[in-house]
């Protein structure tokens, strides 16, 4: 499983976040067709960029609740305080991705930053 988890500050566009995923894979040499799902806190829910992103991908979008989040929370590679502050967790997007690609998930790097979003991907060890 590879999952591209999603953080992204209020009301950013669909653009933002599909060019926050296509960097991010471009970074580690993935193409989109690599991901199984995208995934995100509960918090951005029904953050339209990301639910638009969902569907242009035609990809699941996986809500993690705050203990997921929390529970991963360590294993993090970014720390932002406004994320901490927000959700208790350093960052969103690999905590999203490690907390959905299962107990055994390792992230491929820390999270890539396009404009108001960011993107992480993680695998289960099944894939990495």
């Amino acid at each position: 499983m590879m999952v591209a988890g999603i953080g992204c500050r209020k009301g950013a566009a669909h653009e933002d976040i599909l060019s926050a995923i296509e960097t991010a894979l471009e970074a580690h040499g993935l193409v989109v067709t690599a991901l199984t799902a995208l995934a995100t806190a509960s918090l951005k829910h029904d953050e339209p960029g990301i639910l638009a992103a969902a569907r242009r991908l035609d990809l699941p979008l996986l809500v993690i609740d705050d203990a997921a989040l929390s529970a991963v929370a360590g294993r993090t590679l970014s720390h932002s305080q406004a994320s901490q502050k927000a959700t208790g967790t350093p960052s969103v997007s690999e905590a999203s991705a490690l907390a959905a690609a299962g107990t055994d998930a390792t992230l491929l790097g820390p999270r890539t930053i396009v404009g108001p979003a960011t993107c992480a991907i993680a695998t289960s060890g099944a894939t990495a």
